[in-house]
């Protein structure tokens, strides 16, 4: 049997090494050969395990002595039997090892989630392929786009994807949009399994009057806008106001508030864009609101992204001490990350400052607070009409305990006056494909543990698995949940059976369809001139924002 992608299944019978004997080949007399892949099997005949003999369907048996003796014919008739039947099992059990030989997968998604995913399927079958789709030119998604510029240690996980995307098994093909450059049917034909590891490329609305104001962006935009993501590039916020509000309270949240209040010299051997620099250098925001729905008990973000808060240089907190009545005695029961992030609130909002603390504070010019129990209702306009001015707050009042506890409005309401309103209420995934399954309301693709529901060999992995929480660890062991539940699949045989072309069918497709995909060699080429560019400003990298822009240092 041909295999397709010029591989070509070992001939298995008459005396099967690969190529193959004819029949007639042997000598008179000669013994048949034995089969080095029969051999590697150790087929179960005979009511023992061992190594098949390969012999030929037809082998002559009638001219031994043994066989003119009626008493032996019953006998080595029946042995005759057991050893083809042997030699055609062991021809089922290599062509199922030579199938899963060439497992072919397609990941949609080089993020984290992508990444992970890949690298369990390539540990765990030493034969698979994996083919990794991106939209973007470049590689890593949100540990490119979204992880603060003064975290580079986070970034460190690059280094395992690199080493991922440079296995002979694994292959980027960036500059591919799933969706519209080729849809996710076309996918699940060339490929044994396809996995959906996009992530959440979109923000929750707040539906609010005046959400539509100039001055009013979602943390994600102007996250991607200082990171460099390209869609966000001509963002442009307007930072000459003296207060900006930022609604949610949750680690992205307080990226933003950090980036806004972090003098630029701080940032300037960072890898932030030198656009976003040079608007920051020029910013006038002097106070920053993180206002959240709920109480202290229930932030979102953790006591690392509060700490460097607290330790911001330049800058001092804002905390209301009414805020924290009765928390002492409440958070005793409280589970001990909740416990220790609580307890340095209380003390940031009620306790003196040490002396350290005391004289990083006392020359502060920029100040951050934290706004608890408020729930944005309305961005207020200013006079003309034509940008935000102001937001107003509804009062909120906890119903219910801990952190299932629901904010319901008291009735009373707010205004609190700014020129900057970020919206950071939570990233959302959107649908890929008409054919693949999707709960618009949860914002992720309807799944069993990765495996997407009423769709074999169809998987998801990351925050359109599960939703945008957790952090790169959470997604590491989410997806590779996936790609265990994958190879489970596989072994079960519950994976289309037979070869897959794998990406020759869609090179052709994307060929046909003027669609150029960039390589990993292709992101190396332009990581070089990242660097480069970035070396004379004593930058990690000057990211490059332009599509077009990489495609002509490509020679495209």
């Amino acid at each position: 049997m041909a295999a397709r992608g010029g591989l070509r299944a070992p001939s298995v019978g008459v005396g099967g090494t690969g190529a193959g004997l004819e029949r007639g080949e042997r000598g008179p007399g000669a013994r048949p050969e034995r089969s080095s892949h029969a051999d590697e099997i150790g087929v179960v005949y005979g009511g023992r395990r061992g190594p098949v003999r390969a012999l030929d369907e037809d082998t002559d048996f009638e001219g031994s002595d043994e066989v003119r003796d009626p008493a032996n014919a019953k006998a080595l008739r029946k042995k005759r039997r057991r050893v083809q039947l042997g030699v055609k099992l062991g021809k089922l059990h290599l062509l199922t090892l030579l199938l899963e030989q060439h497992l072919q997968i397609c990941v949609v998604g080089s993020g984290p989630a992508g990444f992970y995913t890949a690298q369990h399927l390539l540990k765990h079958h030493p034969q698979a392929h994996v083919d990794i789709y991106e939209k973007q030119l470049v590689p890593f998604g949100l540990v490119r786009f979204g992880v603060a510029p003064d975290h580079p240690e986070v970034k460190n996980v690059i280094n395992t994807f690199t080493q991922t995307a440079r296995s002979a098994r694994c292959a980027f093909r960036g500059n591919v949009v799933v969706g519209r450059d080729v849809a996710v049917p076309e996918l699940r034909a060339a490929y044994h399994a396809v996995v959906l590891s996009y992530g959440a490329e979109d923000h929750r609305a707040l539906e609010i009057p005046g959400e539509e104001l100039p001055g009013v962006f979602s943390a994600r935009a102007f996250v991607g806008w200082y990171n460099g993501l390209p869609e966000n590039r001509e963002l442009a916020p307007d930072l000459s106001c003296d207060t900006a509000v930022i609604l949610g309270q949750g680690n992205v949240a307080l990226d933003v508030a950090r980036i806004l209040l972090t003098p630029p010299e701080h940032l300037e051997k960072t890898d932030i864009t030198e656009a976003a620099l040079g608007v920051l250098r020029q910013s006038r925001v002097k106070t920053v609101w993180i206002v959240g729905r709920r109480g202290p008990l229930q932030v979102a973000f953790t006591i690392k992204e509060l700490r460097e808060m607290i330790q911001l240089p330049g800058t001092r907190p804002i905390l209301d001490p009414a805020d924290f009545l009765g928390l002492q005695d409440r958070i005793k029961e409280v589970p001990r990350p909740r416990k220790r992030l609580t307890e340095l609130l209380l003390r940031t909002a009620t306790e003196k400052p040490g002396t350290e603390d005391a004289a990083r504070q006392a020359p502060a010019s920029r100040a951050w607070g934290l706004r608890f129990f408020r729930s944005p209702q309305q961005v207020l306009p200013s006079p003309d009409g034509r940008r935000a001015a102001g937001i107003r707050l509804a009062v909120t009042r906890l119903e219910g305990v801990g952190e299932a506890a629901r904010a319901v409005p008291t009735g009373d309401t707010e205004d609190l006056p700014c020129g900057l309103v970020l919206s950071s209420v939570g990233y959302k995934s959107r649908p890929i494909d008409p054919s693949v399954p999707f709960d618009p309301k949860l914002g992720v693709i309807p799944n069993m543990e990765g495996r997407v529901v009423d769709v074999p060999g169809l998987y998801c992995s990351g925050w359109v698995k599960r939703g945008p929480t957790g952090v790169i660890a959470t997604t590491m062991t989410d997806s590779f949940l996936t790609g265990q539940m994958l190879l489970q699949d596989l072994k079960a045989g519950l994976l289309p059976p037979g070869p897959r072309p794998g990406y020759a069918a869609i090179e052709a497709l994307l060929s046909s369809r003027g669609v150029r995909p960039v390589s990993f060699s292709d992101w190396e080429k332009l990581d070089a001139e990242e660097v480069s560019r970035g070396k004379g400003a004593g930058k990690p990298r000057e990211k490059l924002l332009d599509p077009q822009e990489m495609l002509g240092l490509l020679g495209r």
